[in-house]
């Protein structure tokens, strides 16, 4: 078996936790590779994603259409992502070792823009949102060609269901399984207090159409890519053609993260 170890940033405190993965995967005849701004083009058979939920995100991009099963560890925060905590390698690598564990595929949105043909995936989401000294973003929805609204205000998320308990729910969307089949789009502090989240099959196009406003920029996010567009410019959103599979062991289950994630096992 072979596996990457993908890794932004670590605190120096955090590294011998590292090495005592590394150590106890080579224990067990498993080749690692440390990987951060590249992946070699060899076989793994998993990448470990260590970190917190914004790292796990990074190595999807850094995958990107590679069938390589991701398994986050998380040595950050939250962690809604993530599956196991740093307390728990030695029942990690055992889990991994015994193949007991799941992989759960996970849509992935793509991204193009009127500027550039060029194909952004994101995991979590694309948020439309307004510079910070700017005015209301005022941006025209289309789906699959047919004119939804005109939402007027701070931006507007487009979330996969994976995406659904990020940046989405805290604006008030809904939590989406993540076998729904489905978009959530999610208006961030609307002008127009009737324009509420709608959901939407994950096989319609989307095109988001910003109007020209000064000054004439706003800002463009796909997980953690982000960018300036000028106003006016039409982003177009669709199912990605491959998925991301995400590492569950046994006996987890997304019910089981949200209950110990988001408090609902009280």
């Amino acid at each position: 078996m072979k596996i990457a170890l993908y890794v932004r940033q670590l605190e120096e405190q955090l590294r011998q936790q590292l090495q005592n993965l590394v150590d106890t995967l080579h224990q067990h005849q498993v080749e690692t590779d440390e990987v951060s701004e590249s992946l070699p083009d060899t076989h793994y058979d998993l990448l470990l994603s260590i970190g917190g939920d914004g790292t796990l995100l990074s190595s999807v991009h850094l995958i990107g259409s590679r069938d390589i099963p991701v398994l986050g560890i998380n040595f950050g925060h939250l962690g809604f992502l993530t599956t196991a905590g740093r307390d728990d390698i030695d029942t990690l690598v055992s889990d991994i070792i015994g193949g007991r564990y799941t992989l759960e595929p996970r849509t992935l949105l793509q991204i193009t823009t009127g500027s550039t043909d060029k194909a952004v995936i994101a995991l979590n989401e694309v948020c439309l949102h307004r510079l910070d000294d700017g005015p209301l973003l005022r941006t025209d929805l289309y789906v699959d060609n047919d004119f939804v609204a005109t939402y007027a205000g701070d931006g507007l998320i487009v979330a996969t269901p994976t995406g659904s308990t990020a940046y989405s729910l805290s604006c008030g969307g809904p939590i989406l399984t993540p076998n729904s089949g489905c978009f959530v789009i999610t208006p961030i502090a609307a002008h127009n207090l009737t324009l509420r989240p709608i959901i939407v099959p994950d096989h319609a196009l989307l095109r988001l159409v910003t109007h020209p406003q000064h000054p004439q920029l706003f800002n463009l996010s796909a997980d953690s890519h982000r960018m300036h567009l000028a106003c006016g410019t039409e982003v177009h959103l669709s199912r990605a053609p491959f998925t991301i599979r995400l590492v569950r062991l046994h006996r987890q289950t997304f019910f089981t993260a949200i209950h110990q994630k988001l408090g609902w096992n009280f």
